[in-house]
């Protein structure tokens, strides 16, 4: 089978054009196509297969030859199913199992002879490179130590305010630390050790964030969130002081495969490495002494994406961008820019995160329109706290999730909202549903019109919220409208008033 793709450079394609990356890791094989090369892509379609190309590499110095086998077989579907979707562009990355066996180059050719895709074998410095590339994608201005554990290696970059900083790569993944060390544990702990230090600048990362990377550790990032009964088992910008997270992967790595079989979402492909990965958690955390652990769900993938945009759109906020993308893909109407001044005045002293905030909510203040009414709000709010947002910690998508339910109508003590509820401080539920409140008046006023909404104003003073609204658009005061003004009003503790402006003569 030979693929015919239009392989255009990154500054041809149209943002709407859809990309596709296979990622060839030594411990398995991953296929995403993203609608666009843009500053919030979205994955269209997302595939695994666990092949353990590298699980013999230590050893024999080849490639597994099962694991040969199937990742043929599986690149071979990915192939086909890139054929049909549409796919301007595909880019295909081995890393460290097919750059180091002795047989990779044997491997590569194969792939591209059966597909007709070209491969390309990423050195582990670049491989380093476009992993913090992905951090920073999914987290702007990261400041820390970035660690990206695959199979066979880990790459560790420092990042100074967003800036790419020293960068190594080093042979302990799980599968190269199994075979080399025996399975003992304790001598697998001497080589880790040996090689953080090797790494004198290490220490200027001391007591800074720490920013783990890829699979391995995104399942102890799991299993923690199962132990402490985290309410949101989302990755991305999953939260751990360091010292906890530590002695928690400290104690991951002493289990034995029995106890491992036994944790829930382990798969058993991985059962075999995890107490190694969790093990080179331990042993550099107690290296570096993070002050938290800020787990990141981008890494080569997103990186290499936000590798191809120009510097002008790696700029842009990836949540701000990405909810402008989802309310351009299901709003009825173009406002978001629009409420987001119009609800300036009931926040006045509102530092640049919060405004942020309140910005998002007004890009998404449509998301429920197409829902039946009776579900709108908990549709809303279900669907954005658990939206694959970049760029935003859990209580903030909690306050996103809440502000939604407020805007269809959901009581504020509702039991559905108790997660959210739980991971945001009780001011700041209480200006969420405020918020909420003043979307829903917004919609109603107006019913989505912009142009509507541009002419009218809401100002506050020490007792009153006034609706300022011209003599000629005056028809649009219902009661529906007076009732949720007033709403809003209360719970700003103020009274609603309307104020018609006569026309300037």
């Amino acid at each position: 089978m030979t693929l015919t793709l239009d392989r255009r450079p990154a500054t041809d394609l149209m943002r709407s054009e859809r990309i596709a990356v296979i990622d060839i890791g030594s411990n398995s094989i991953r296929l995403v196509v993203y609608d666009g090369l843009h500053r919030a892509p979205v994955p269209l379609f997302n595939e695994k297969i666990m092949c353990g190309l590298g699980r013999k590499v230590e050893r024999t110095g080849r490639l597994n030859p099962e694991g040969v086998t199937l990742a043929l077989d599986n690149i071979g579907r990915f192939a086909r199913l890139i054929d049909g979707m549409d796919v301007a562009r595909v880019d295909v990355l081995a890393t460290a199992a097919v750059r180091d066996a002795s047989d990779g180059a044997d491997f590569v050719r194969e792939i591209e002879a059966r597909t007709g895709l070209t491969v390309r074998t990423i050195a582990g410095e670049e491989e380093a490179r476009l992993s913090a590339m992905g951090v920073l994608s999914g987290t702007p201005g990261a400041d820390g130590l970035m660690g990206d554990l695959g199979g066979g290696s880990l790459e560790l970059v420092g990042l100074d305010r967003g800036v790419i900083g020293p960068q190594v790569t080093m042979p302990l993944g799980p599968l190269r630390l199994v075979e080399s060390c025996g399975g003992k544990l304790p001598a697998a702990t001497r080589v880790i050790d040996q090689h953080l230090k090797a790494l004198p600048w290490l220490a200027q990362h001391k007591g800074r964030p720490f920013y783990p990377v890829g699979g391995s550790w995104r399942a102890l990032a799991k299993l923690h969130m199962e132990r402490v009964n985290h309410p949101l088992h989302i990755i991305h910008h999953y939260t751990v002081g360091g010292e906890e997270l530590r002695a928690f992967a400290g104690e991951i790595s002493r289990l034995g495969r029995p106890a491992v079989d036994k944790l829930s979402g382990v798969s058993r492909r991985r059962s075999d490495t995890l107490p190694f990965a969790a093990l080179a958690l331990e042993r550099l955390l107690a290296t570096v002494q993070p002050s938290t652990v800020v787990f990141s769900a981008h890494g080569l993938r997103e990186g290499l994406l936000f590798d191809m945009l120009d510097a002008s759109e790696r700029q842009k906020d990836p949540l701000i961008s990405a909810c402008a993308g989802l309310a351009k893909r299901i709003g009825r109407f173009d406002q978001g820019e629009i409420i987001t001044n119009w609800t300036a005045s009931l926040f006045a002293g509102e530092d640049e995160p919060s405004a942020r905030l309140r910005r998002a909510s007004c890009l998404l203040s449509d998301l429920g329109w197409s829902e039946h009414p009776d579900y709108r709000a908990e549709h809303a709010y279900l669907r954005i706290l658990r939206m694959p947002f970049a760029g935003i910690d859990h209580d903030e998508r909690a306050f996103l999730a809440l502000v939604a339910f407020a805007r269809y109508g959901g009581r504020p003590d509702d039991p559905l909202t108790a997660v959210a509820r739980g991971l945001v401080r009780e001011g700041v539920a209480a200006k969420a549903a405020i918020l909420g409140l003043a979307l829903r008046l917004a919609q109603t006023l107006t019913g989505g019109v912009a142009t509507l909404l541009q002419r009218t104003s809401l100002t506050v003073d020490e007792e009153t919220l006034t609706l300022t609204i011209p003599e000629d658009a005056r028809v649009l005061i219902g009661d529906s409208v007076q009732r949720r003004l007033d709403v809003v009003a209360k719970g700003l503790n103020r009274r609603g008033a309307v104020a018609v402006s006569n026309p300037p003569r």
